[in-house]
């Protein structure tokens, strides 16, 4: 039985992995521009365009349906073509691995970085994710998305992250934005926790509100999270590379007068 769920979700994740036409209206990142922005810890979300992230991306309500976590060449290994592997991932094929950058060519992508992280805990992100290489991808998470993704069903959205939360539990094994999540988690530095507002016991502040966080499952975490967290900031390559508007090359150009007069 195990062998046939393994062949059945090995073909599985290779029919989720073929190429789907998408609509989407954003542009491909520029690969240079991302090399000299990107720094280690840093989270890469991709706007993929497969059929698995047709499903991921409804599911989630999101632009995003793949995240992976920038570790520089901390690894010291290199693809075919000398490349630094510069990143690691959960594929749904091959598990968890080493990508080079060129992995998301004519992908949108959009960088999140985390603030205010010590070198102390960057690296200890970085040695976390390194750890976890060669580890499967969840295959029942696999089943779980085939499952909604043919046809794509009118799903509530209260329940479509739990949809993406039906993985097996096995700790050898994750999905992108799980991968990461706990790789934050393992230096508890926050992504989208959950927030309990009580009463202080301080006599001195009677009327004060308090914080208490506390974590939230490394399976309930999506892509699209560490878009939309608190703690991690919208890193655009186009703007940190000396964007300047004036340069831009239009196709229609502006009458001479105009320009004559932008420029005084």
């Amino acid at each position: 039985m195990n062998f046939l769920a393994r062949h059945v979700g090995s073909w599985l994740g290779h029919w989720l992995s073929q190429p789907h036409h998408n609509h989407g209206a954003s542009l491909p990142t520029r690969l240079e521009l991302l090399e000299k922005t990107l720094q280690p810890g840093d989270v890469l979300l991709v706007e993929g365009e497969t059929r698995v992230s047709v499903a991921i991306k409804y599911l989630t309500q999101s632009t995003w349906s793949h995240a992976a976590l920038y570790i520089g060449d901390a690894a010291g290994h290199y693809g075919p073509s000398g490349s630094t592997l510069c990143f690691v991932e959960a594929d749904i094929i091959e598990g968890v691995r080493l990508v080079g950058l060129s992995e998301f060519d004519g992908l949108h992508c959009r960088i999140c970085r985390p603030v205010g992280l010590s070198e102390e805990d960057r690296q200890r992100i970085i040695d976390y994710g390194l750890t976890r290489v060669g580890q499967r991808y969840d295959l029942k998470n696999v089943f779980d998305l085939a499952r909604y993704l043919i046809p794509t069903p009118p799903v509530p959205q209260r329940w479509r992250r739990r949809m993406l939360a039906l993985g097996s539990g096995d700790p050898t094994r994750a999905i992108c934005s799980t991968l990461i999540a706990q790789c934050f988690q393992s230096v508890r530095y926050p992504i989208l926790p959950d927030i309990e507002l009580r009463a202080t016991d301080r006599k001195d502040c009677p009327g004060c509100i308090e914080e208490i966080l506390r974590i939230r499952h490394h399976s309930l975490f999506v892509p699209r999270d560490f878009d939309v967290s608190p703690y991690f900031q919208v890193i655009k390559p186009t703007l940190e590379n000396g964007f300047e508007y004036r340069r831009l090359n239009w196709a229609d150009r502006l009458p001479e007068a105009a320009q004559q007069g932008a420029s005084t």
